[in-house]
């Protein structure tokens, strides 16, 4: 039987957002559950977006609630605690430290006819988008380049004024059966052409993702539900090179109580912003356990022990899970009364100097 492996891949671009701990938590969840291995990859090349100190904020995150993971980024030991480390067989697991990696494999796919270059500008691409919109169809790219045949520029350096798409095949379906949202077939005509490089020779989020799930042997995908349109394009990717495809699994969206998406316009939304309230790493995490996840009892006090021995991906909703601060509250109650005075008072003393 092959092993269970998952992986957390947040990009650094600021503090955690609740529902991407959520991701982790499920993620390690269902790893540790069938005996598998959790591990930590940052997806970092998007570089206009990167925020200093991101890496170390959400490793400390990780540590903080208890989710180990076997592979991937560390902080290093206590002489250096602001020093990032990497320790597993399958690294670099920070992707801007894996670029040699992906322009191999994009030339493989430029040679077996799955992908080419596009030298289409700015301006033309944004005319091309208006016109669309104009003509109320979905915008995506005319395929004007396809026809090129050019060979790998990346000898040179990698950089210029073009990017390197994936040549979707024009008719036929593409399916894939989720865990949660179960068989899923999409029309190949009506997915994109995705840009798999980028002009600054840095992949983009989806050739990335794939090369590097699959060197790293991931066998389950578990992310939000905001990653399913891209999947159809992820299996084509998976095809084109000949790999095996891993299970996805697509959670829903945590929403406000007025069924919009959880956003900082209505309230904190990043892990930070609940442990400086004081709420409790484990109570955090027990909250958003039940936010998309039914345990089918009445049970919703769960130590990390136990939601190890009862998750189980069949218990994962379809529907988007309501925030709901005052259930925090409760749950962030039961686990301050069931401390000894001795323990209070020690994660009290932090908040009484600060006020």
């Amino acid at each position: 039987m092959k092993k269970i492996r998952t992986r957390f891949a947040p990009s650094p671009t600021g503090m955690l957002h609740v529902g991407s701990l959520r991701t982790a938590l499920y993620n390690y969840l269902f790893a540790k559950h069938n005996n598998g291995d959790f591990l930590l990859r940052i997806e970092d090349t998007d570089k206009a977006r990167f925020v200093d100190g991101s890496i170390e904020s959400l490793v400390e995150i990780l540590n903080i609630t208890g989710l180990e993971y076997s592979e991937g980024v560390f902080r290093a030991e206590a002489l250096a605690p602001n020093k990032i480390v990497q320790r597993g067989d399958f690294g670099q697991y920070i992707q801007s430290e894996r670029l040699d990696i992906y322009r191999k494999y994009v030339d493989e796919l430029i040679k077996n006819d799955h992908a080419y270059f596009c030298f289409c500008s700015q301006e033309r691409l944004e005319e091309m988008r208006k016109d669309q919109q104009a003509k109320k169809v979905a915008p995506m790219y005319d395929g004007k380049c396809r026809g090129l045949k050019i060979n790998s520029p990346f000898q040179k350096g990698g950089k210029g004024d073009f990017v390197i798409r994936l040549k979707t095949p024009e008719d036929g379906f593409t399916e894939f059966k989720d865990l949660i949202y179960g068989k899923i077939r999409i029309e190949n005509k009506i997915i994109d052409d995705q840009v798999l490089m980028k002009s600054d020779g840095y992949p983009t989020y989806h050739l990335a993702n794939v090369v590097d799930d699959h060197l790293m042997k991931i066998s389950h995908v578990i992310r939000g539900e905001e990653w399913l349109p891209s999947t159809p394009k992820h299996i084509l990717l998976y095809k084109a090179f000949g790999w095996e495809i891993p299970e996805f699994a697509h959670l829903p969206l945590l929403l406000n109580p007025d069924k919009s998406k959880l956003s900082k316009r209505q309230g904190d939304v990043t892990v930070e912003d609940y442990f400086k309230k004081g709420y409790l790493p484990e109570a955090l995490l027990n909250f958003i356990l039940l936010l998309g996840w039914n345990p089918k009892t009445e049970e919703e006090i769960f130590s990390l022990e136990e939601m190890i021995k009862r998750f189980d991906l069949s218990g994962v909703n379809k529907t988007g899970a309501i925030f709901n601060t005052e259930k925090l509250d409760w749950i962030n109650g039961a686990y301050i009364r069931s401390m000894s005075l001795e323990e209070l008072t020690k994660l009290c003393v932090p908040y009484l100097e600060e006020a």
